[in-house]
């Protein structure tokens, strides 16, 4: 079993930024990707950004060039600085995991962007 505990959420003006962190403990193996996905209101979980052990990134075009994932292997820890916040990022963000072959989900953080 792997443990993932997410701190970093709250409520944020537009044009402010937060820093998601994601720390993985417990049977960890190798952590090939980590990852946050968000889900608004009435809409569908969806990704945001994710890095592999290898250091490939992949981001969601709408967070793009204001999101930035990274992670600190040493310490099974992955983060997600978000700059330049709009309303529209308003969801709960969770943080993924695959420990080969398993997949681990965060409890979630609440973000909210609003004056």
């Amino acid at each position: 079993q792997v443990q993932l505990v997410e701190s970093g959420g709250g409520l944020v003006q537009p044009g402010g930024s937060l820093r998601l962190s994601c720390a993985a403990s417990g049977s960890i193996f190798r952590l090939y990707v980590m990852g946050w996905y968000r889900q608004a209101p009435g809409k569908q979980r969806e990704l945001v950004a994710t890095a592999t052990s290898g250091g490939n990134t992949d981001y969601a075009d709408s967070v793009k060039g204001r999101f930035t994932i990274s992670r600190d292997n040493a310490n099974n820890t992955v983060y997600l600085q978000m700059n330049s916040l709009k309303p529209e990022d308003t969801a709960v963000y969770y943080c993924k995991v695959v420990n080969v072959p398993y997949t681990y989900w965060g409890q979630g953080t609440q973000v909210t962007v609003s004056s």
